[in-house]
């Protein structure tokens, strides 16, 4: 099976308080997008449970760290499978940028290998694995092209999105740890030069708590989100995630292109550029 597993956005994202598991509650929605990277899977043979598992890009860890292999973890353990698999993940979503990569990465060999085997989960099991090895694997195990997440994100509900909003994704060249995040949320403040509130569109209403502690600390993002949205082509502007990706959302696709030719002359060429869609 050769697969896309699609990034995403976080189109509103409230942080409502830290919980006594020490994970913060939260409302978000997530769209996924047509831009992702490819994984391929391949059933080896029905015994020894051996996993070939290579990636290219050689900074991703290939251990047990690695999201896509504790979701083939679970499964094992979860239905005592024990075939052996060859999965080579193509990546194209960058490490540390908000954009769910591992999340999805996770949920998309945890489909993968169920189907293969001959679906022995169901979606409220394979829904319960994601759930505890991250807080957005288990939006991507929905055919939906958007959810709402609740709880610590985990609690997932379908959402129609039909909208098909051409957007320019910018990931400066830092990650941001998402820990570090919500770590910082609730002693950070905002800057007067920023716009924070909630920014109405026909798709819903869009904000992101998480730029307060990010802003404070990354100052090219703020200038990013502002320079964003004094184009008039810029129907609005976020952080997705915990970021560090800054994403713009744009009347035609013809314009979220020329926004880029911009966007690298204004930053310098440092910074990864790329062209999408909602919709995966």
């Amino acid at each position: 099976m050769t697969l896309l597993s699609p990034a995403k956005i976080n189109l509103s994202l409230r942080v409502l308080g830290k919980r006594p598991d020490g994970f913060h509650a939260i409302e978000t929605r997530l769209v996924k997008l047509a831009f992702g990277d490819t994984v391929e899977i391949e059933v080896l043979g029905s015994t020894g449970g051996r996993v070939d598992f290579t990636c290219s890009d050689p900074t991703v860890p290939s251990d047990e760290s690695n999201l896509a292999l504790k979701a083939l973890r679970a499964f094992q353990n979860q239905t005592n499978c024990q075939f052996s698999w060859r999965i080579h993940l193509e990546k194209r979503i960058p490490h540390g940028a908000g954009l769910g990569g591992g999340s999805s990465n996770a949920a998309t060999v945890l489909r993968a290998v169920n189907e293969l085997a001959g679906s022995p989960l169901s979606l409220p099991q394979m829904l319960e694995i994601a759930a505890q090895i991250g807080s957005d694997v288990p939006c991507f195990l929905l055919d939906s092209p958007a959810a709402d997440g609740t709880g610590r994100g985990e609690i997932v509900t379908p959402v129609d999105f039909p909208h098909r909003l051409p957007l320019l994704l910018i990931k400066p060249p830092f990650p941001i740890p998402t820990p570090w995040a919500y770590k910082q949320w609730a002693g950070s403040q905002e800057s007067p030069d920023v716009f924070y509130g909630e920014q109405l569109c026909p798709w819903g209403t869009m904000i992101n708590d998480l730029e307060r502690p990010v802003f404070e600390k990354y100052l090219l993002l703020p200038a990013l989100k502002n320079w964003l949205l004094g184009h008039g082509e810029v129907r609005a502007a976020l952080m997705s995630g915990s970021g560090s990706t800054m994403f713009a959302i744009t009347h035609t696709a013809a314009q979220a292109a020329e926004l880029a030719e911009k966007a690298r002359e204004w930053l310098g060429g440092t910074s990864l550029l790329q062209v999408t869609q909602t919709g995966a």
